[in-house]
């Protein structure tokens, strides 16, 4: 009871805090590699703690300076999360520049044009694979492609999928209201624990979201599904209005957020 009594204010926001933060890091690494690693590193501080108890100290020892060594080890094993999470932290709204910094309807226009050219290639069971940036760059992405710098348009996108051309397999670009780079090879997942009915376009999908904060569009070339990587989440099975309501949400939605803190910031800043 003494020490409930001895909490003030600023030790309750300390915990809320802490809890933000570890709550964060849990979302970060979910369902990624470093959610393996992490679970290996309880059970060996566990193992540790148990051959401490147990007095088996040659059992100890190997485990207290594994754990030692392992903070390095960690740095190297952990860069892809590492990277994932600066950029996180790194990400504002106050340097927004997806396709939402268009007006509504322009906005509007754009994903139409998509799903017009979205619905015809599941329909064909035409496969595709469209990205769409948002706050982190990927130049390194749109450099293994060809650059095209085109208006977004429907006809363009199905013209791009369209079997047997050139630039069919590989990955369409976007970023703000423009078609940048078509054939670029995409990362894919270190997740091998994945259903094996996704392919290799599911794949970079999930790679492509493990690497930044894109938005990538699959539509399967089997069956013609169309699927979503976003925010750490594949979205399958998708129809066409549950789609445009994914990219309106990620596109227009946030960037109005982004106004909003841009005029708190100004109001405060006079």
């Amino acid at each position: 009871m003494d020490i409930i009594k001895n909490i003030r204010l600023v030790d309750i926001f300390d915990i809320i805090i802490v809890a933000y933060v570890f709550y964060k890091f849990l979302m970060l690494v979910r369902e990624t590699r470093a959610e393996q690693l992490i679970k290996g590193i309880i059970v060996l501080l566990i193992a540790s703690k148990v051959s401490e108890w147990s007095k088996l100290y040659m059992v100890h020892y190997i485990l207290k300076n594994t754990l030692t060594l392992g903070v390095v080890a960690l740095l190297i094993v952990f860069q892809p999360e590492l990277r994932r999470a600066l950029e996180y932290i790194g990400r504002s709204k106050l340097f927004s520049k997806g396709i939402g910094e268009s007006i509504d309807k322009e906005a509007e226009g754009i994903i139409n044009e998509l799903s017009i050219a979205i619905a015809d290639m599941s329909r064909n069971k035409i496969g595709a694979l469209i990205v769409i940036e948002r706050e982190t760059g990927i130049n390194e992405i749109v450099e293994t492609g060809l650059t095209i710098d085109a208006k977004i348009v429907s006809d363009l996108i199905l013209n791009i999928f369209t079997p047997k051309t050139p630039l069919h397999d590989g990955a369409l670009v976007i970023r703000k209201d423009r078609i940048v780079s078509a054939g670029c090879l995409l990362p894919l997942t270190s997740n091998y624990s994945l259903n094996k009915e996704l392919g290799t376009r599911h794949r970079a999908a999930l790679g492509m979201m493990e690497n930044s904060d894109a938005i990538t569009i699959v539509v399967s070339e089997e069956t013609g599904i169309i699927s979503i990587a976003i925010d750490g989440k594949l979205k399958r099975y998708l129809d066409i209005d549950s789609m445009k309501k994914i990219l309106k949400d990620a596109l227009i939605v946030d960037y109005h957020r982004g106004i909003n803190i841009r005029k708190w910031w100004v109001k405060n800043d006079e």
